[in-house]
């Protein structure tokens, strides 16, 4: 007999059974170098209705919803971990790459559909759409190992953050019943939703680091759980005034993901925790919803469609869009290969289903076999091409100090706590060479489980956990002279070097 799903509660029933098996499986995917998305939709699909669960699961509306939640989830977590310093000089390529790119990629995707695989034209336009959508997550999942220059890790973050934000306004558009607006009204929709999303995702962020930079909260727990509700409200207002929410998301966690917040490291771990679980749980749920038996019609549709994405809608947007920035031959051929389709582009599929457009339960089929095809194909191969382009940055010295901050509310003072990582420029270092703003000192250093106050002519060294206290008004500035010694060593500052480099 088959396992019938249909209820919230008995998909969260399923959900959770299969959940301690999927966290498992991160493990064999940073031993594969596969990105962790194939492993969940395999166990999706293994309890599915053709696999030894035989779990029965089509409600393409639930799923939708469910996806939606985590995608919101995802993209928080996204901006959290983007730093400004680091996209800041991508985001004018980011942006031309997820506006133009995202034209270009659709038109030559969907021309590829309807001429070599007979799709009809609105088919085309929706399959098009749905996979011009890249994913940072199944990137980044195979790049562990590859550390890249900046410039090409911001280029793709941004753009994985940015493009959701038009594609999802495109597929609404492509599944709405009857006619398809005329091409300028697309464009003013996406410009005025682009536009409400982004201002109200960056007041929103703003607002509340201000907010919790000012008010010290009664628990350090609840600084992780008002840091996502704060990224989450932002997705809500975009979305109730008819903006982009997809896009305030992103910003509101990137403002506040920069903002040096207290209990910052405590806070990243929570948001990944959550950003693993949502992909866990959607990707599973994807595999549930799909019925592998009527995949074998749809698998070389799906993979003439992912060759003219890949091996030219890809590279010929990345060259169209990033051509006014004269970026390296080897840095644009590595973005035409890094981009991954993962959750999103399967997610949107179901909007069309909900829509109840014709022929949207092949569109879907499609989508699926074309992203896990082509995810299971670029996936290893990037970091074998980031090393055949020579872009592999090892510069491990330059890695950021992770600070710990706790308010001391009736002190007016702040307590900052690290470890001093084993590359660092730190080592070596007297505490007087620090040169630390007054009003601010290191209190206590644990070495080797033993802790002690330190002299001025203390040598700190690798390893070293130091607690530092520092007055409200001296706080950034203390900060951000820890990071320059981090990076610099003691002659940061009178070298040209600086917490931001």
């Amino acid at each position: 007999m088959p396992l019938t799903v249909h209820t919230l509660n008995e998909l969260l029933l399923v959900c959770s059974l299969v959940l301690l098996v999927a966290v498992a499986a991160v493990r064999v995917s940073s031993r594969s170098g596969l990105p962790s998305l194939l492993i969940y939709l395999g166990i999706g699909i293994a309890i599915g209705q053709d696999g030894i669960g035989n779990v029965v699961f089509d409600n393409a509306e639930l799923t939708q919803v469910i996806g939606y939640a985590a995608l919101v989830v995802i993209l928080a977590e996204g901006g959290l971990g983007t730093k400004w310093k680091e996209i800041k000089p991508a985001l004018p390529a980011a942006i031309v790459l997820s506006l133009v790119g995202v034209a270009v990629s659709v038109g030559v995707t969907a021309a590829g559909a309807h001429y070599l695989v007979g799709l009809e034209w609105r088919q085309a336009l929706l399959i098009g759409a749905v996979v011009s959508s890249t994913d940072a997550a199944a990137v980044f999942s195979v790049l562990r190992k590859v550390p890249l220059p900046a410039r090409v890790t911001g280029v793709l973050e941004a753009e994985s953050g940015f493009n959701d934000a038009p594609v999802v306004i495109l597929v609404v558009a492509f599944s709405t019943v009857g006619p398809v607006d005329d091409w300028y009204v697309l464009l003013g929709k996406i410009a005025l939703e682009l536009s409400i999303g982004a201002a109200i995702g960056l007041a929103v962020g703003f607002l509340g680091s201000y907010g919790l930079r000012h008010v010290a909260l009664p628990a350090s727990g609840l600084y992780p759980i008002a840091v996502m509700a704060i990224a989450i409200t932002a997705y809500a207002a975009g979305a109730m005034a008819h903006g982009s929410g997809f896009l305030a998301v992103y910003l509101a966690a990137m403002v506040l993901g920069n903002a040096k917040l207290p209990h910052w490291p405590a806070t990243r771990g929570f948001a990944d925790g959550l950003g693993w679980i949502a992909q866990i749980g959607m990707f599973v749920l994807l595999g549930l919803l799909v019925t592998p038996h009527e995949l074998v019609n749809d698998f070389w549709p799906a993979v003439i469609i992912g060759l003219v994405l890949t091996m030219v809608a890809r590279p010929l947007e990345v060259f169209v869009s990033l051509l006014p920035f004269r970026l390296p031959w080897q840095e644009q051929a590595l973005m035409s290969w890094a981009g991954l389709r993962g959750a999103v582009p399967i997610i949107l599929a179901t909007i069309p289903m909900v829509s109840g457009i014709e022929g949207s339960e092949r569109v879907f089929n499609i989508v699926f076999v074309l992203v896990v095809v082509y995810t299971l194909v670029q996936g290893p191969t990037l970091p074998w091409l980031a090393r055949k382009l020579k872009l592999g940055d090892t510069d491990e010295a330059a890695s950021d100090l992770g600070i710990e901050s706790a308010p001391l509310e009736k002190l007016r003072g702040h307590l900052l706590s690290f470890a001093i990582p084993a590359a660092s420029r730190m080592h070596g270092v007297e505490v007087s060479e620090l040169r630390l703003p007054p009003g601010a000192s290191v209190t206590l250093v644990v070495r080797d489980a033993k802790s002690f106050v330190p002299l001025p002519s203390t040598v700190l060294r690798r390893g070293d956990e130091l607690l530092v206290v520092a007055t409200d008004p001296v706080r950034d500035a203390a900060e951000a002279r820890l990071r320059a010694v981090a990076r610099g060593g003691k002659l940061a500052g009178w070298l040209g070097t600086d917490a931001a480099t």
